[in-house]
């Protein structure tokens, strides 16, 4: 006999409630960069991650793949790991002036608008991929954030503080999201 918890059809199956606990873990690192609780967001946005692993595993070992799970998996790594880092980054990199936070401002929409294109173009991919697919074509929102956040290790341990390079380097991470590069899949 089938539990709702582990019924595909259900959508607060147990795949779905881990996907629900990476909202959470972004919602929180969210509100903890408001009070510029930096380190605590970042331990927490990486919990985020780690549900993030954990519902595809959960999904694919009990066969609760759905279209509803796709979708709310999209929906929290949009918020996790495009949303979160976004706003983390610009305030956690201490802009000073009007036009270094109207610059990373821009730039950070872009990476907004580039981070949500990808997950858009993997969900309307996701009906052709198999499980053989072997390779993300461009590069996951969730390695983007990490990216992002190393650039804002970077800044805070003063390896890059050159706001125009840091610009440079968002610019790259938001266009590589959308890129033709192959990453291999986990």
């Amino acid at each position: 006999m089938k539990t709702r918890i582990m019924d595909a059809k259900n959508h607060f199956n147990i795949a779905n409630i881990i996907t629900f606990a990476n909202i959470t873990c972004g919602l929180t690192a969210l509100y903890l960069v408001t009070e510029e609780r930096f380190i605590t967001a970042s331990i927490i946005a990486w919990c985020a991650g780690i549900f993030d692993i954990a519902d595809g595993k959960v999904a694919r070992k009990y066969n609760l793949s759905s279209p509803f799970g796709i979708q709310l998996d999209s929906f929290a790594d949009f918020l996790s790991f495009v949303i979160m880092p976004a706003f983390f980054l610009f305030f956690g990199l201490s802009l000073e002036t009007s036009l270094e936070k109207i610059l990373i401002g821009i730039i950070l929409v872009w990476y907004v608008i580039s981070g949500l294109r990808r997950l858009i173009e993997f969900n309307l991919d996701a009906a052709t991929k198999t499980e053989k697919d072997r390779y993300f074509d461009g590069v996951p929102t969730p390695l983007g954030a990490i990216l992002l956040w190393i650039l804002w290790l970077s800044f805070m341990g003063g390896f890059i503080t050159n706001i125009w390079l840091i610009a440079l380097i968002i610019l790259l991470v938001a266009l590589s999201l959308n890129s033709h590069i192959k990453i291999p899949h986990p």
